[in-house]
């Protein structure tokens, strides 16, 4: 993250590396997440 002074605020950007390191990672943990859940719901499917 960067920032700049503009007047009396303070101007800040992400790195956009670094967002995107975050985005790899976070759409990892969701898709073992669901396919997690989807897992359950198909064992609970097969039960009679």
């Amino acid at each position: 993250m960067t920032d700049r002074a503009v007047g009396t605020r303070r101007v800040y950007r992400l790195n956009p590396a670094g967002v995107a390191a975050l985005r790899d990672q976070l759409e990892t943990f969701w898709n073992r997440a669901l396919d997690g859940y989807q897992d359950v719901v198909d064992q609970t499917e097969e039960k009679p």
